[in-house]
């Protein structure tokens, strides 16, 4: 089995490297978000703590409150089976523990707050 590397530092080089490779590949139990890398060939396991999603221009603007992280999560779970292509890694930041992911198809975007990153190679 691989060993498994905590911490922000390979993600975040990874994606200033070459943004184009990394992929969202599924959500897993737990919050965990997985992305991999088809140049470096890592996989990127992202625990959330919490899930926001920023509605596009031509949806309507305020979800209603109380069940709004329960709504981004099914909302991104939603996008990944109906445009899983159009995800992307928009930006990131190990230091304030955030990632943000965008659908190109959509045009919401998904805000992560990570309580852990953690690195495999394939």
């Amino acid at each position: 089995m691989a060993e498994t590397i905590r911490g922000g530092a390979f993600l975040q080089q990874c994606w200033s490297v070459h943004p184009l490779c990394l992929t969202v590949k599924r959500v897993e139990p737990e919050r965990i978000v997985v992305l991999t890398c088809s140049s470096c060939r890592m996989v990127h396991r992202v625990t959330t703590g919490a899930i926001t999603k920023q509605a596009s221009a031509a949806e309507s603007a305020s979800p209603e409150a109380g069940s709004a992280e329960q709504d981004a999560l099914a909302a991104l779970k939603t996008c990944m089976g109906t445009h899983m292509s159009a995800l992307s890694v928009r930006e990131m930041d190990v230091f304030q523990d955030a990632l943000w992911v965008r659908c190109a198809e959509c045009r919401a975007q998904y805000d992560l707050t990570v309580s852990q990153f953690e690195t495999q190679q394939k």
